[in-house]
């Protein structure tokens, strides 16, 4: 379910990878919660068996592991495997990128030093037979051959605008992968505006050229201040998943790691989807709990925002106002519940929640009335019987209404 991990982290700009017994691990930049700044000084690997339950490594890889010890941030890495090793691809907020190596995918990895022909942000790689393909690059994307043993560029393959930020729309954030013979370049689009979009393009050849596609997703809309987007495709099993993040806490910055299915056409389109709860499970449960980091789509003033203490971390949607709403997809119903509840405060005025099925303009299915507490944290229990049966897969819509001002904080909720 989105976000895949859990609420203490804060994992962007995620590649996908899986190994050959099947693991999924992830690679990502590491926001530190409630910064005013992008990444940080570390990496830091997730792993996971079945795109349900993950876990969490050791710090793989530190500024303070490097060469040369630098205070500047560690911007998106990549890793893939050759010859039975592991290697990190990494680059600085400066620009600067390098390889650190490993015998295990989840590190620690060993600094094998500066690429000095290389100087862009957001590394990707493939491995394909005895060479490494490598890209990298900001408004536009670099290619060229990778040396591992040298760790050197191989400058007679190097080439500049693969793609570019005027004609495909080319921001930063390149992930390779080859799909049925064709070579697959995912980026940051920001031909919406705002870099919020996974773009693709497809060659018949590692260095191009290519040729643009379409869109992935786009997530506009998970945060008011949402920025940028990153992320990668990967098969896992049988299907293919974008990988992806959302912004929390009415910033850039604060991303969470998503994932959605995703289809290849016959003729290797792919169809953009649609930012969801579920993610990789085919549905929510009616029954299931859920937490405020559910909901998918946020409209208005509200957004997230994370509380942590010595014994517990969640997030919240908080900065409600009248006429703000918040979605939940895709719950598949039984007709077995018959009330639903939520954990929620209010220091204001009595507010409510009005339970729309599929969407704002959707049947009014429950309005739960939010009483006054006594503090933003002291979220007490509000339920409401639903008006009728429900069955099927639908989307939920929470509509928030209120006299005026911040109306309340919500923590989670469920269908009983």
């Amino acid at each position: 379910m989105n976000p895949l991990l859990s609420s203490q982290y804060y994992i962007p700009d995620v590649e996908a990878r899986v190994d050959q017994d099947g693991t999924i691990y992830l690679y990502g930049s590491k926001d530190i919660v409630n910064d005013d700044d992008y990444c940080s000084n570390e990496y830091q690997v997730f792993y996971s068996k079945d795109m349900v339950h993950w876990e969490a490594g050791a710090i793989s890889f530190s500024t303070e592991q490097m060469q040369e010890k630098t205070d500047i941030r560690l911007y998106a890495p990549d890793c893939i495997k050759k010859d039975g090793k592991y290697y990190l691809l990494y680059c600085l907020a400066d620009g600067a990128e390098g390889i650190a190596e490993s015998e295990s995918p989840l590190g620690p990895f060993t600094d094998r030093g500066i690429i000095k022909e290389a100087h862009g942000i957001d590394p990707s790689a493939l491995v394909e037979k005895d060479k490494v393909y490598y890209f990298w690059g900001q408004m536009g994307l670099h290619g060229a051959e990778l040396d591992l043993e040298t760790g050197k560029i191989r400058e007679e393959t190097h080439k500049t605008n693969l793609l570019t930020q005027d004609e495909d729309g080319f921001h930063e954030g390149s992930s390779i992968r080859k799909i049925n013979g064709k070579y697959y370049m995912v980026y940051a689009d920001i031909s919406r505006g705002r870099p919020t979009c996974l773009g693709y393009a497809i060659s018949d050849n590692p260095l191009g050229p290519y040729e643009k596609k379409g869109i992935i997703i786009d997530n506009n809309g998970c945060d008011p201040s949402s920025w940028n987007d990153h992320g990668s495709i990967q098969k896992i099993g049988e299907d293919y998943y974008v990988f992806y993040h959302r912004s929390t806490h009415n910033s850039v910055y604060s991303r969470r790691v998503c994932a959605e299915k995703i289809q290849i056409n016959e003729d290797g389109t792919i169809d953009e989807v649609e930012m969801t709860t579920q993610g990789a499970e085919s549905h929510i449960p009616e029954t299931r709990v859920l937490t405020a980091s559910a909901f998918c789509k946020i409209n208005g003033k509200a957004y997230l925002e994370n509380y942590t203490s010595a014994a517990e971390s969640y997030e919240f949607l908080t900065n409600i106002h009248n006429g703000d709403g918040a979605y939940i997809k895709y719950y598949l119903f039984e007709g077995k519940i018959d009330k639903i509840q939520v954990k929620a405060s209010n220091t204001g005025l009595d507010s409510q929640i009005l339970v729309h099925l599929d969407g704002p303009d959707g049947e009014v299915v429950a309005e739960i009335q939010i009483g006054k507490s006594k503090g933003n944290y002291d979220f007490a229990e509000y339920e409401a019987p639903l008006k009728r049966s429900m069955e099927g897969r639908h989307s939920i819509y929470f509509e928030f209404a209120g006299s005026s001002g911040k109306l309340m904080n919500v923590k989670e909720f469920c269908f009983k």
